[in-house]
């Protein structure tokens, strides 16, 4: 699978140390609070897990499952929820924990759903974030890393559901996706 990469953008040790920065932030912001993080499946699941791992308060999680893209490389711009939260979020601090934002149209309609749940806040926290890409604008307290408009595998990230398990996060070959 490495040989399918151009080259290899964050090495996992980089993307270790943002995440346990990124764990101590939320850490010290939600002392005290009822924090439920809600991963965004299913690219979110190895950054929400290691994040979990450097939270050291208490915490909850539950997960949706989301889609604008379908088995196609760009947004298609129609937003589907595949799978709604298990829990009820009304008056808790709410962390969506999603492994990329590209045009930020998933985010805003999933935004403007959970708000509608009441929760006493909403934030976002993203291991990746491709302005390049932006279509509409989306605020994310907490960000990992900015990257180029490359197609990213790895660390979650995936094309036709391959290539997530990466410990390392790479630009893929054009003739693999084209």
């Amino acid at each position: 699978m490495i040989n399918d990469l151009k080259e290899i953008l964050l090495e996992e040790d980089v993307i270790s140390e943002k995440i346990k920065q990124l764990g101590e932030r939320i850490s010290e912001d939600y002392k005290g609070k009822d924090l439920l993080l809600v991963g965004i499946l299913k690219g979110s699941v190895m950054f929400m897990a290691d994040l979990m791992k450097e939270i050291t308060i208490p915490c909850s999680m539950d997960f949706m499952a989301v889609s604008s893209y379908g088995s196609s490389t760009k947004s298609s711009g129609v937003v589907r929820i595949l799978k709604d939260l298990d829990s009820q979020i009304e008056g808790k601090h709410v962390l969506i924990v999603e492994d990329i934002i590209d045009t930020g149209i998933t985010l805003k309609y999933l935004l403007k759903n959970l708000k509608d749940r009441k929760p006493e806040s909403i934030e976002i926290a993203s291991l990746l974030n491709k302005p390049d890409r932006r279509k509409v604008e989306i605020e994310a307290k907490y960000l990992g890393f900015e990257v180029p408009d490359y197609f990213l595998v790895g660390y979650g990230l995936d094309y036709a559901e391959k290539y997530r398990n990466l410990s390392c996060i790479g630009v893929l070959k054009e003739e693999i996706y084209q």
